[in-house]
């Protein structure tokens, strides 16, 4: 992640959008053919950290610029940019042809192992199983790790399934779970030679429409 970076997008690769509301102003743009780019700048520091995972171990690039009511808290603001994270993935996935669709990692942080299933359906859910031992890690609250998959999956389309499996250090734990997140999604993107170009399901789509 850089901060205080100058800005510099490729709109040709990038898929964009905006989310704008009386509580915040969100810029998501998504590379699923990336490098693990990361570019996040809002005003919850934590969450930028975890958006900083997600690009490095999914090999996205990620662009976020955010602005939110965080005087109030950082609810509004974490599920903005996670409703237009999901938005932003659902358009680069398109019809979703050719992609393994299913993804699955279990990642360690020291004492802290998390376990993530996920099938880009085009159904939203998720099953979210966290002990996270204390309310806060810093400024943030982390009960908002749920919510911001929540609003992910809502917006992208993802069946979710998240399970800890060991951890006594919240911030291990949290970052363990986006770190398999992140290795889960980038299998669940990637083309499948095999398929050629077919999408993988007996129903023949995989989109929310």
């Amino acid at each position: 992640m850089k901060l205080n970076a100058v800005i510099e997008v490729n709109y040709n690769w990038a898929e964009f959008v905006k989310r704008s509301t009386k509580e915040t102003s969100v810029e998501v743009r998504v590379n699923l053919d990336g490098t693990g780019q990361c570019i996040a700048n809002s005003p919850v520091g934590f969450l930028n950290h975890m958006l900083d995972q997600i690009a490095s171990h999914g090999l996205f690039d990620v662009y976020v610029n955010a602005q939110g009511d965080t005087w109030i808290d950082d609810h509004h603001t974490v599920e903005d940019i996670a409703l237009a994270f999901g938005s932003a993935f659902s358009q680069a996935l398109g019809d979703r042809k050719g992609i393994h669709r299913f993804g699955e990692f279990s990642a360690p942080l020291d004492e802290a192992l998390t376990h993530v299933v996920l099938d880009l359906s085009g159904r939203a859910h998720l099953s979210c199983d966290l002990t996270i031992p204390s309310q806060k890690i810093g400024s943030f609250d982390t009960e908002l790790v749920e919510h911001f998959f929540m609003s992910f999956a809502n917006t992208s389309g993802t069946t979710l399934h998240i399970r800890q499996l060991a951890g006594k250090n919240s911030h291990h734990i949290v970052e363990a779970t986006f770190k398999a997140f992140a290795r889960a999604l980038r299998r669940a993107t990637e083309y499948d030679e095999r398929r050629r170009g077919q999408v993988a399901s007996s129903k023949g789509v995989l989109t929310q429409q």
